[in-house]
């Protein structure tokens, strides 16, 4: 339980501050109680080896229970932004992984080894891409500032697998799923409610004030912080009952508005224009996260003619992609096919416009823009996915493994580029592989029994094959070692 406490206890403040002050916290603010010296801060204790392996874990164990996007257009933009971020941080050698969670809550939160989560709710939140940043910036600083350690401190003398429940059931407990997470959660503050105060309320505004310098550093705007602070306490101040209980949770006093606002006026000002990425993929994000099609089609149907010819274009973009989702992909041609042509650098109109010949079912025409559009941007990872699904319906597996094998030397292979492996090497007629990357894919989405059942299935496959047998046999002592470990320390 005192582990569970500590975890909670410094998780919690991780994830981004965005709510009222108690009259608990209140009162612990004028008291200022001095947290005590815990942990060793240079890291000693726990080698970047062991921290990357927990990392890992953390993030496969929030894929068994989370909606993690799979969009490489999503993700390369969130992974571009958060780089160039941490890129201008304090440590800019310290391994950053950011991604998006499919869910429409206002959230955002660190994990060890430097995995970075942000929801698609808070990214359409964001009214400029510096509110982002600044969010972003926020949750690096907690990392490059340790104020994690003591937690992966703890963890790392359990077994990984029951390390990374324990954090994950700290995360998913502070956004309200699960009863049992959430009884944690509120028994530890109970329990250590001082302790909790005080690090949230010393750490957060060393984050805000470190994450701000990187804001101005990565030319974002630091305004765009207590700006966001301030819009979100607004926005919640008439929900009463019905406000999230991370909003609850996570306090954004008056005082700390005023402060990050004080020290975002030592920065100079200047105009910082919103990339047009960032326009994009919150369009997407929109179309995406909408209850059905027609919800989407009616919001940009309803912003068609306003703003600046950009905006109006990503509005364009926006209702061309609502009407795919709807499956009226011919509607959808001619306004992609002038944004391809207006904007000739963009991938991801590109991409679009493939996706409406695919709804219609012209593949040869989708097959084509694919292949045409690699050449203006080879290895793009959205069009590469895409074009291989365009191959593997065309029957032409092979064609298609050839780019998923090219493709995987240069990225890092997610569980849907696992899934297509899969599907590749079945439609080739090597079963064995088949089951070996299928294996893989429920690996990577924390699913290990089930990635067992699929590398045993494997075996049955590969025959007298001794390289794949000798693979598959380490593989199967590497995930069933792992499963007994989790197993012992229920």
């Amino acid at each position: 339980m005192k582990l569970q406490k500590t975890l909670l206890a410094l998780l919690i403040p991780a994830q981004l501050a965005l709510s009222f002050p108690s009259p608990v916290l209140a009162e612990a603010e004028e008291k200022k109680i001095e947290l005590p010296d815990i942990g060793d801060s240079t890291g000693t204790l726990m080698t970047p080896q062991q921290e990357a392996e927990l990392g890992e874990a953390f993030y496969r164990n929030l894929h068994s229970q989370l909606q993690i996007s799979q969009d490489p257009e999503v993700l390369d933009y969130i992974q571009s932004i958060g780089q160039k971020l941490a890129g201008e941080s304090d440590n800019p050698a310290q391994p950053f992984h950011f991604f998006v969670v499919d869910e429409v809550a206002i959230n955002a939160f660190a994990g060890p080894g430097g995995y970075i989560g942000v929801n698609s709710g808070l990214i359409l939140l964001t009214e400029a891409e510096s509110e982002l940043a600044s969010v972003l910036a926020h949750e690096i600083s907690h990392v490059t500032q340790r104020h994690l350690y003591q937690a992966f401190q703890a963890a790392s003398r359990m077994a990984i697998p029951t390390a990374v429940a324990m954090l994950a059931g700290a995360l998913l407990g502070a956004r309200g799923g699960g009863q049992a997470g959430m009884g944690a959660m509120m028994a530890a503050q109970a329990a250590n409610l001082q302790y909790q105060i005080n690090f949230t309320r010393d750490n957060e505004a060393e984050a805000d004030r470190v994450g701000m310098q990187i804001l101005s550093k990565s030319e974002f705007d630091p305004r765009a912080m207590p700006d966001f602070f301030e819009r979100m306490q607004q926005s919640t101040r008439f929900a009463g009952s019905k406000m999230p209980e991370f909003l609850l949770t996570h306090p954004v006093t008056v005082s700390r508005i005023s402060d990050t606002r004080g020290r975002a006026e030592q920065f100079p000002y200047k105009q910082y224009p919103d990339s047009l990425a960032y326009r994009i993929v919150r369009a997407k994000l929109r179309v995406e996260t909408a209850v059905n099609p027609k919800v989407a089609l009616d919001y940009f149907k309803a912003m068609s003619g306003q703003g600046t010819k950009v905006q109006q274009d990503i509005n364009s973009y926006g209702l061309a992609l609502a009407l795919i989702k709807a499956s009226r992909g011919e509607e959808a041609k001619p306004a992609l096919q002038k944004l391809m042509q207006a904007y000739p650098d963009q991938s991801q109109f590109v991409n679009a416009l493939a996706e409406a010949h695919l709804d219609t079912k012209d593949y040869a025409k989708a097959g084509q823009l694919f292949d045409s559009a690699l050449q203006r941007f080879p290895g793009n990872r959205a069009l590469t996915l895409n074009y291989v699904r365009v191959l593997l319906m065309t029957g032409k597996a092979m064609q298609a493994g050839k780019l998923l094998h090219d493709y995987t030397r240069f990225h890092a292979i997610t569980p849907e580029v696992y899934e297509l492996m899969a599907e590749t090497y079945s439609k080739l007629g090597n079963e064995a592989e088949s089951h070996r990357y299928l294996g893989e894919a429920y690996y990577a989405d924390g699913q290990t029994r089930t990635a067992i059942l699929q590398l045993r299935l494997a075996k049955k496959f590969a025959g007298d094959n001794f390289y794949l047998n000798s693979v598959l046999d380490e593989r199967l002592r590497e995930l069933q070692a792992e499963e007994m470990d989790r197993r012992k320390e229920r």
